[in-house]
């Protein structure tokens, strides 16, 4: 049977905008079809962080049981369906399951049922500037940007969900030497320079070439050997595989405190597009992809226009014109990866459309884009 749920998904960070936990929301017709489309994922399920499982605008019934919840889950219950009596029956399956909850559009006042635990609750700040007396840890919703975070915190809010870090990030300015470094070396190996040339760029940086060799070795390549050394990297990958790792450098090279969530974005929108893509081009080209997508956020991560960015680097026209003007063969898989960060999924079933996939596809490699980028900061 064909999927007909989709799924989208967002950060949930702490005080500090650590990365605490992924949000994945349903996007269903019905919970029988919500809980198919979960179970279908199981093989990519992501594991490194708590996930919280949203189940769209449907009342929690007990046919979720039908998927086996992995244990790094927890469900959220909206508090607006607390006294549904289907909504009781499957609070009480999931405690009597040991399947955490996650209380969520929690308002003060609302009457809590009591016997249930609840350790994370996401609250609108829209409408509650303050979460005095949440039965737990507070996530703030709805937050416009890094602004919105630092008041909502300042206010009591835990932490928070959502894509407010993407907006409200300081000017562009230019380069800074380390960035500049990479971006040196990228183009190095974009232009097959000498192995020497490049292993001395490396040579300058010893963090930068453990980080290199730790993200080559990692297990989302997938290699039967273990890379030694750049000269060994080489031998075995070539510098077309390797321009897609030292691009994995470039965007996990901010220290802002916004970073963690912006490179995760940046790395799971890359994978997804080289997962989406591995029927459309050959591996080459997926590796294009792949940095398109992990380059799309660039500008924010490096603070400065992407503009600038590209015009130091020696990048594919059909990179650069996905980037800068949303045109081109790798477009619609930019914005396909954006539309499942987005609540809009009348978006994201224009966008699958666009490019005639199945739902399952678009869920799969979104939870594979997901699981890539948290074993990468893991």
């Amino acid at each position: 049977m064909s999927q007909t749920t989709l799924l989208t998904r967002e950060p949930v960070v702490n005080k500090n905008r650590a990365i605490t936990a992924n949000r994945i929301i349903a996007h269903g017709p019905n919970i029988g079809a919500v809980a198919e489309a979960l179970a279908g994922q199981a093989e990519v399920w992501p594991t490194h962080h708590p996930v919280f499982v949203s189940l769209g605008r449907l009342v929690p019934t007990p046919d979720l049981m039908a998927w086996s919840i992995p244990d790094n889950v927890a469900i959220e219950i909206p508090a607006q369906t607390l006294a549904h009596p289907q909504t009781q029956a499957l609070m009480a399956n999931l405690r009597d399951a040991g399947v955490g909850m996650c209380l969520t559009w929690y308002q003060p006042g609302v009457a809590l049922p009591a016997g249930y635990d609840w350790r994370f609750v996401l609250i609108d700040a829209r409408r509650v500037p303050t979460p005095s007396g949440s039965p737990g840890l507070s996530l703030a919703w709805g937050l416009p940007d890094i602004g919105g975070f630092r008041d909502a915190v300042g206010a009591g809010y835990d932490g928070a969900s959502g894509w407010f870090f993407l907006h409200g990030n300081p000017p562009a300015k230019a380069l800074t030497p380390g960035h500049a470094q990479i971006v040196r070396l990228l183009n190095l190996v974009r232009n097959n320079g000498e192995i020497r040339d490049i292993e001395a760029v490396l040579k300058q940086d010893v963090a930068l070439s453990y980080k290199l060799l730790r993200y080559i070795n990692s297990a989302g390549f997938g290699l039967m050997v273990e890379i030694q050394s750049f000269r060994h990297a080489v031998s075995i990958l070539g510098y077309d595989a390797l321009n897609k790792w030292l691009s994995l450098l470039l965007v996990t090279a901010s220290r802002d405190p916004s970073a963690p969530a912006l490179m995760q974005t940046a790395i799971a929108r890359g994978r997804f597009m080289e997962e989406i893509g591995a029927s459309y081009f050959d591996a080459g080209e997926r590796d294009n992809l792949f940095i398109t997508g992990a380059f799309s956020l660039l500008h924010t991560l490096l603070g400065t226009s992407m503009q600038a960015l590209l015009e130091e680097m020696n990048l594919p026209a059909n990179v650069s014109e996905a980037l800068l003007y949303g045109q081109g063969e790798f477009a619609p898989f930019l914005r396909l990866a954006q539309s499942c960060e987005n609540f809009d999924v009348k978006a994201l079933n224009a966008a699958a459309g666009e490019l005639h996939l199945p739902f399952e596809r678009v869920n799969r490699a979104l939870l594979v884009g997901l699981g890539f980028a948290d074993s990468l900061n893991a």
